[in-house]
């Protein structure tokens, strides 16, 4: 068997040269990314198996109502075909609800609805800790047009549409989550589409039967909380869980 040439690799996925020209294939480590508390990446058994499955499903299920992503098919427990893209190098964040990092800054306390999603940028450069940037430093520093940037919008809230509504139906609510977005060549054409993955890793998900249940055991109402074994459970709800495939940990939430 031929040795696969690696063309990239992160903490959580190594990219290798697809099968044909413009494709890529997608292998989905075990290795979970570092977080304040763990600040080096651990193994995470059976993680990546999960993630590939799970990523799958909403990449499949986001092509079928029309909304463009870099997934083709997968190739087997921990690989996915996929397009090749170039990334465009800011990270697009949803959120309807407040946690995390926007909580923080505007001291706006946990678990509080928006008034609307909200979308903001972050450049996607790891030495400086992902920082939030604006639409102006994205078009100033030429990472993005303004018609991107408006591409960009359109597609991430079309995507948290359809987040929101598969989540809401298995008893999960959906905080916020993470989007990168490429851009293809198709002739003289240029789309942009969803790419790399959406999985626990990018999204922040509170269990919602949790709360439900704590109310009618304590007559009391209760906030949803971070949803528990998170990639195991997911999988579970959604109908994907792989065989032989049962230990998980807490994903890495957004700022």
């Amino acid at each position: 068997m031929a040795r696969r040439k690696k063309v990239y690799e992160g903490k959580a996925k190594i990219l290798y040269e697809g099968p044909e020209p413009g494709t890529l294939i997608q292998y989905f480590k075990d290795d979970s990314a570092p977080t304040p508390t763990v600040p080096s990446p651990a193994a995470v058994e059976g993680k990546g198996v999960l993630n590939n499955r799970l990523s799958e499903f909403f990449m499949a299920g986001l092509n079928s109502v029309g909304v463009p992503t870099h997934f083709i098919r997968r190739l087997n427990m921990r690989e996915q075909l996929v397009r090749m893209a170039e990334i465009i190098p800011v990270e697009v964040v949803v959120r309807n609800f407040a946690a995390g990092d926007i909580s923080t800054r505007l001291g706006i306390p946990e678990g509080t609805p928006l008034p609307r999603p909200i979308v903001e940028y972050y450049y996607k450069d790891e030495r400086l800790g992902t920082p939030l940037v604006s639409e102006e430093h994205v078009i100033a520093f030429g990472w993005a047009s303004q018609q991107d940037l408006d591409d960009m919008v359109a597609l991430a809230l079309r995507v948290n549409d359809f987040l929101s509504g598969v989540m809401m139906g298995v008893g999960i609510r959906l905080a916020d989550f993470r989007l990168e977005v490429g851009r293809v060549w198709e002739g003289d054409y240029m789309r942009l589409i969803v790419a790399d993955e959406i999985s626990p890793d990018s999204c922040r998900l509170w269990d919602m039967r949790a709360a439900q249940e704590g109310q009618d055991r304590e007559g009391i109402p209760r906030e949803p909380g971070p949803l528990a074994d998170v990639y195991t459970e997911l999988a579970r709800r959604l109908g994907v869980m792989p065989s032989n495939v049962t230990h998980t940990t807490k994903p890495t939430l957004i700022n």
